[in-house]
């Protein structure tokens, strides 16, 4: 029954993401400028061997790993807060859901001009505001990245709390009730009853985030086109191949890519099983 129901959808993702990802393996085993077709030289692995051993590879992918951790692990917690208040109010219930999901409904690129001209330091209000000066949050690494990740939680917040309640909406009412009787505190009944009752909501939240987050483009983009290291793994192939129109070494990038997110996939997924073993009191 499985696959029957997954069936389709499996069929018409393969068709489309099948060719592309082939070919991406194929021309990354090449040699090959855009601008020099006639150039094209056979060279197996050597692409992988040049971005394995730059440094830049590597300095990439820290910054992808901590724009991923930070803004995962924030939006988990804020999440979790939201999905709590969506599932307890009453009065106004749909206005206030309404509310939290807006940020999420609103395009990327959008939502990152918007954070770019708030931290601008010509045009921005947030320097203005609270009194900062002439900070130029644009012109520093870390202070980069800070903007970056906190457009990210707030744009994409609102959709882990979907998720989160979703999980709430799983956990019996009656343990709740028990909980209270035998005189457990707000705290404890979360940490003893609510969270382990929703493990597989928030592994499922945090695999979707995580893959998400990981492969991170358009808020990089538009805010800092990777300037002062704030460049991400999924920037890097597409200077590569457009920027660049260096084929071969862009496929490879993204090849590379692909293989980390389908292992950090694996990770979640082999730990979303031992979580639905011990539901099911395996």
């Amino acid at each position: 029954m499985g696959w029957r129901l997954a069936g389709p959808a499996f069929v018409v993702m393969l068709a489309v993401t099948a060719y592309p990802m082939l070919n991406a393996v194929y021309l990354s085993l090449f040699s090959y400028r855009l601008t020099d077709p006639g150039g094209r030289e056979f060279v197996g692995l050597r692409n992988y061997g040049v971005v394995l051993s730059d440094g830049l590879w590597w300095q990439d992918v820290f910054t992808t790993v901590v724009i991923t951790i930070v803004t995962v692990a924030i939006e988990l917690v804020i999440g979790l807060a939201f999905a709590m208040v969506m599932h307890r109010i009453i009065l106004g219930r749909r206005l206030i859901r309404t509310s939290i999901l807006i940020p999420y409904g609103i395009i990327t690129v959008v939502s990152a001009f918007a954070w770019r001209y708030a931290f601008a330091l010509d045009s921005g209000f947030v320097n203005k505001w609270f009194g900062l000066g002439t900070l130029n949050w644009f012109g520093q690494r870390w202070s980069a990245i800070f903007v970056i990740c906190m457009s990210e939680i707030w744009k994409t917040t609102p959709f882990m709390a979907l998720l989160l309640l979703a999980g709430l909406a799983q956990v019996p009412e009656e343990l709740q009730e028990a909980a209270k009787v035998d005189g457990a505190s707000w705290w404890q009944r979360l940490v003893k009853v609510t969270l382990p009752n929703m493990k597989g909501a928030i592994m499922v939240a945090l695999l979707f985030r995580t893959l998400d987050a990981y492969r991170i483009f358009d808020n990089v983009f538009v805010m800092t086109a990777g300037a002062n290291k704030t460049e991400t793994v999924s920037f890097l192939a597409y200077r590569q191949m457009i920027s660049r129109t260096a084929l071969g070494l862009g496929s490879a990038v993204s090849v590379l890519l692909f293989i980390s997110v389908v292992l950090i996939a694996a990770v979640f997924i082999r730990g979303f099983k031992v979580d639905l073993g011990r539901m099911r009191g395996e």
